[in-house]
């Protein structure tokens, strides 16, 4: 039994202008959630009350953020 091997393509160059809008939303995306798990917290909020807190507030113990 004899096994044939199929020629390996050359990889695609992907140009950065393609990849550059993703990166800046993909940033901006992560920047927005560390802000709401890391700095929304009452005394310096965006949002009143403390619903944002609570909603992230396990997620905060998971990334070593102090909150109480």
């Amino acid at each position: 039994m004899t096994t044939t091997y199929a020629p390996a393509l050359p990889p695609v160059a992907i140009p950065i202008r393609d990849v550059l809008p993703w990166a800046i939303l993909g940033s901006l995306l992560m920047l927005v959630a560390i802000y709401f798990v890391g700095v929304e917290e009452g005394a310096i909020s965006l949002i009143s009350g403390m619903y944002v807190h609570e909603f992230v507030h396990d997620g905060r113990h998971l990334l070593g953020f102090p909150c109480h």
